[in-house]
């Protein structure tokens, strides 16, 4: 089973109206697939229904307002892709945040925004949609955006980031082996620089999570954020979605730039492991 065509599939798509997830609802839409953009911006959807409308593909493309960390509402959303639709066969974890801001002025405030939406909205994800996944016998396969700075070394003021995408990745590697049984595929997107919105996340943050946090100022500072002429366009990372969900490869990596900073991590950590299998701290074994 698995992905080997996106004719006929129905592709769910969170943050989807926007950056890199308009980006790939263009792409799997082009490609045959029916799309479902959920994002938390109406103005975001409707910009990108024009665009779809501009391009003749008003047919391949649907939307809906999604919160992915309200999980009432993240059931009621895969309940409508099962009546309409009768299941999904793509899942593509893509809405995420980057609060930045100096770590001794974080607040609870602003880890429960970051974790939040970027680990806690994949898991919602992956508990509405996968017993539908499994149900229909279809087979399928979950994309999930996490990020290169999840694998190197950040500066503290993106440690909230990271982490959150830290644990995006090591959630989707360790379930991978169990939902190939059922032949679901899960890919792991991890990017660089993409012309993206995401340095919009102060306008994304719920009312609740903005009274006590100490990322303000930073959130302000980043909305001013100019997107560079050379960062990737959101069509060419979503280019290499669709091949890594055809492919079901893991891990789906759109620029080289932290390939050395990744390698140093990695061999960090490989250093300082004691050479035993069996070998504990002190020379206690198993």
């Amino acid at each position: 089973m698995g992905i080997t065509s996106f004719e006929g599939k129905t592709a769910f798509v969170t943050g989807g109206a926007s950056g890199i997830g308009l980006g790939i609802s263009k792409v799997l839409a082009a490609r045959g697939a029916q799309v479902v953009m959920a994002d938390l911006r109406p103005d975001h959807i409707e910009e990108a229904l024009e665009d779809f409308a501009g391009a003749g593909r008003s047919n391949q493309v649907s939307a809906m307002l999604l919160d992915v960390t309200q999980r009432e509402a993240y059931a009621e959303a895969a309940e409508k892709m099962q009546r309409d639709f009768g299941g999904i066969d793509i899942l593509v974890n893509n809405a995420g945040v980057g609060p930045e801001g100096p770590v001794l002025s974080a607040t609870y405030a602003d880890y429960d925004f970051g974790f939040g939406v970027n680990i806690g909205g994949v898991i919602n994800g992956f508990v509405s949609f996968l017993p539908q996944m499994v149900a229909h016998g279809r087979g399928g396969h979950i994309v999930s955006t996490a990020c290169l700075a999840a694998e190197v070394v950040m500066p503290g003021r993106m440690a909230i980031y990271a982490a959150s995408k830290a644990a995006v990745c090591h959630y989707c590697e360790a379930v991978k082996p169990d939902l190939a049984e059922h032949g679901i595929g899960v890919s792991i997107l991890l990017p660089g620089p993409i012309k993206s919105k995401i340095h919009e996340t102060g306008q994304n943050r719920p009312e609740h999570l903005r009274e006590g946090s100490g990322f303000a100022e930073s959130e302000e500072q980043l909305a001013r954020r100019e997107v560079g002429d050379w960062w990737m366009e959101p069509e060419e990372a979503g280019e290499m979605v669709a091949r890594g969900i055809l492919d079901d490869t893991t891990y789906i990596v759109t620029h080289g730039i932290f390939k050395n900073q990744m390698r140093a991590r990695a061999e960090a950590v490989l250093a300082a492991t004691p050479d035993s299998e069996t070998q504990f701290g002190d020379g206690d074994s198993i």
